[in-house]
């Protein structure tokens, strides 16, 4: 036995010459962190995976709420650059045509007048043409050029509740006003001018979430 071999100590442990024996550290500890390294990857691939088909399966919603209320975040769209829509005209820019379609006398002068306190431009007075005369039911009938429709129509009917409109051939700005036979008198002027104020009254923008 060598003298640096230790008592008691002997077979492959005994030391001889120059030869050491190992003294190696068991594998268990490295065998459970290996263990427990996979099991962390394979943990966090599964959430992944998971988090990737609720998104897939709930449309992409990015919409959030808010803590206090549970109210979504939207906002308002942002104004599209195009030209934005033209305002309706002010009544002093509508021309209006009055025309009396009933057995009434004295009826378009008396609207006319009425019109033109309210701020309107007024231009021809008188009977209704014949393929009108006494063939307008209703409260009244506007009847001008398609243009008419971008904003005319809109400004007059706010004066009289329950007017129809029709569009015709002409080329011109103006606006007729056939008085009918269910006519009685125009709306209010203070309802008239709140009608006003709403229809020049800018829309909100859409929400986007």
């Amino acid at each position: 036995m060598s003298m640096l071999t230790p008592p008691g100590m002997g077979g492959k442990y005994r030391i001889t010459g120059d030869v050491y024996p190992r003294m190696r550290r068991p594998h268990r500890r490295r065998r459970i962190v290996l263990a427990s390294t996979a099991a962390v990857v394979v943990l966090g691939a599964a959430g992944w995976g998971t988090l990737q088909l609720v998104d897939v399966f709930s449309g992409g919603d990015d919409t959030r709420k808010t803590a206090a209320g549970g109210q979504t975040d939207c906002k308002p769209a942002p104004a599209p650059s195009a030209t934005p829509a033209a305002k309706p005209p002010k009544p002093a820019q509508v021309t209006v045509n009055v025309y009396n379609a009933t057995p009434r006398k004295g009826l378009a002068k008396a609207t006319a007048d009425e019109l033109k306190k309210r701020g309107f431009a007024i231009g021809k007075i008188g009977n209704a043409p014949a393929a009108y005369d006494k063939k307008v039911t209703g409260a009244g009938l506007l009847l001008g050029a398609p243009v008419a429709t971008k904003g005319a129509f809109a400004v007059l009917g706010t004066q009289l509740a329950g007017a129809t409109t029709k569009v015709d051939a002409r080329t011109t700005a103006d606006v007729d006003l056939i008085i009918g036979t269910a006519f009685k008198t125009l709306s209010p002027k203070a309802t008239a001018d709140a009608a006003l104020v709403a229809l020049n009254k800018p829309k909100p923008a859409p929400a986007r979430c």
